[in-house]
């Protein structure tokens, strides 16, 4: 029997860029490649309508940013001309989650809503929430488990309303290389490297860990540490750096489309997150590369990074604990590449791509059939 093909809305309102944009776009190319018909609905001058169009997915822009009454109308007359377009929605942010639903009250024939939840941020009790989360969206996808059992424990959301999907990788993208090799095509020096693929926001932990590196002092011997990513927090990172005299010992990057490349230059991987994570990709992709890893005990990590076998899970926010265990794992190679074999391991048995868009299509199917 011939499964019918689907077709997909994803909204996001969201105009920055993280692992949140790059797993919708992972799902949207790779649905795409198995035939469905998808289309990313977004903010005006946004990166990921930018980057969607350039990758092939059909994307619409509408001024979608915040919580607005024109913002509410636009989405509404579009959903009106479109919405027998489609089988499914699936909607991400909190502002696009709100807008589908607040337009879909007002009109007939609207597909079924799913909702992605990407983060672990509190979710309000609060009777327009639940009616959000439990009424207007069909179910709910969270990117780890220890998110989906948050929701039931402090919401009381069912959990047969619920599954979680973490993020899925590309592995034939994500891979094992030779770290020298890397580091000179990069124009790196020649040095043993740490990094942190990760966009410039507070909770990602980028302060604490340039507190870390500057109190290693001596400890870090010869090693560099490489910065990939931008975001809001970038200027204030910088001083921080230069106020801790750490300019020949951090070397910020930026945002990077060839991040496999980065990680290849890697030794260790680390991100001290304190908050709002569920399985964040740098981590995934970082595993897939042969690394290991050094991370906190935040939102969904540990789904991913296994204490003591992959890498070194730390309680948030300590910076004396994570000085400690970067200079234990800086020293000590046949441990890094212990933690590194195992986590390669985990990656491809886990984090795949293909692993994810067979589920997200299976919740979207569900989502079809009539309520019981």
């Amino acid at each position: 029997m011939t499964t019918k093909p689907l077709r997909i809305l994803h909204t996001e309102s969201s105009c920055g860029w993280g692992g949140q944009e790059i797993r919708i776009l992972t799902e949207s190319t790779g649905m795409l490649a198995r035939g469905h018909a998808v289309t990313l609905l977004s903010c005006s001058g946004s990166n990921i309508d930018r980057v969607a169009r350039g990758n092939g997915v059909p994307a619409v822009a509408l001024p979608i940013g915040r919580k607005r009454p024109g913002a509410l109308l636009a989405l509404r007359r579009w959903l009106a001309e479109h919405r027998h377009m489609f089988d499914v929605i699936n909607t991400h942010s909190s502002t696009d989650a709100w807008l589908v639903a607040a337009a879909g009250a007002t009109l007939g024939g609207m597909p079924p809503v799913v909702r992605t939840r990407h983060v672990s941020t509190a979710v309000n009790n609060g009777l327009g929430t639940r009616w959000l989360y439990l009424q207007a969206t069909r179910h709910v996808v969270t990117t780890g488990e220890r998110l989906r059992q948050q929701l039931h424990r402090d919401n009381g959301f069912a959990l047969a309303h619920m599954t979680s999907i973490p993020t899925g990788i590309d592995l034939a993208r994500y891979r094992p290389g030779e770290a020298g090799a890397a580091r000179a095509a990069l124009g790196l020096p020649g040095r043993p490297t740490l990094g942190i693929v990760a966009t410039l926001r507070s909770w990602k932990g980028h302060a604490d860990l340039l507190a870390a590196w500057a109190a290693l002092g001596a400890q870090r011997g010869d090693w560099q540490l490489v910065v990939v990513g931008d975001g809001p927090q970038r200027a204030n990172l910088e001083q921080q750096a230069a106020a801790l005299g750490l300019q020949d010992a951090v070397h910020f990057v930026g945002n990077r489309e060839d991040v496999e490349r980065w990680l290849t230059a890697f030794d260790l991987f680390v991100l001290p997150s304190y908050g709002n994570e569920g399985v964040p990709q740098g981590i995934m992709q970082a595993m897939a590369a042969g690394l290991p890893v050094v991370s906190t005990t935040v939102g969904a990590i540990d789904e991913a990074v296994v204490d003591g076998e992959t890498g070194v899970l730390l309680a948030p926010r300590d910076v004396a604990a994570l000085g400690t265990t970067l200079a234990r794992l800086m020293h000590d190679a046949p441990l890094r590449q212990r933690y590194g074999a195992a986590g390669l391991a985990r990656a491809q048995a886990r984090f795949g791509s293909e692993r994810m868009l067979d589920a997200m299509e299976a919740v979207f199917r569900a989502a079809l059939e009539p309520r019981g």
